[in-house]
């Protein structure tokens, strides 16, 4: 099987950028590395981490070797041909811009049924959600930054930091002045917003 026979998805970039930075690894190693990094920006099935190193080692983007008695663990290294692949995808320009899916944020846009007493109370719980992402990504920082400086590994952090900082910020506007409900919600429906 080519490359040509196979389509890579952002899982098998994972896969193969993981295996790139870590050296052969294991389904099983690349999901605690995926725990300790990507899963901050980059959220899957963590389930995929386990059939997609099969295909690309049938694709000859990985080798595997399989343990030949015990847990058979699985150990999968990067080819030549993945390495390309992975240089290839690094090298392509993105297309699309942050996608961003964030289910409290949906309610506030159908929120107006609540009362202001309760947007408020919908603005202080994801307001505690953000600080502990900002509490975690401290003690990330105060954890890596003394073993990889500033370097390309922890620029994401800053991002998530901005990020986590900036919608912390939002909902303390909300939660400080919640606008008003675009209709009375006893009035019945609103005029076309969408």
């Amino acid at each position: 099987m080519s490359e040509d026979d196979i389509r890579l998805s952002p899982t098998s970039y994972v896969v193969l950028g993981l295996i790139h930075l870590r050296g052969p690894s294991t389904p099983y190693e690349l999901e605690a590395a995926v725990q300790k990094s990507v899963e901050y920006f980059w959220k899957f099935p963590h389930s995929q981490l386990y059939r997609e190193p099969d295909r690309l080692a049938a694709s000859g983007h990985l080798t595997v070797d399989q343990e030949p008695g015990g847990r058979r663990r699985k150990v999968f290294t990067l080819t030549s041909q993945g390495r390309s692949a992975l240089t290839s995808w690094l090298e392509r320009p993105v297309q699309d811009v942050f996608e961003m899916r964030d289910e409290a944020v949906l309610q506030l846009f159908f929120s107006d049924q609540l009362t202001a007493s309760a947007l408020v109370d919908l603005a202080r719980r994801e307001i505690a959600l953000y600080q502990q992402r900002l509490d975690e990504y401290e003690r990330i920082a105060a954890r890596e930054l003394p073993r990889h400086g500033q370097d390309r590994r922890m620029a994401p952090l800053r991002l998530g930091a901005k990020l986590a900082e900036a919608f912390r910020e939002f909902w303390e506007e909300i939660a400080q002045d919640p606008p008003p409900p675009t209709r009375d919600p006893v009035d019945g429906p609103p005029g076309r917003l969408c």
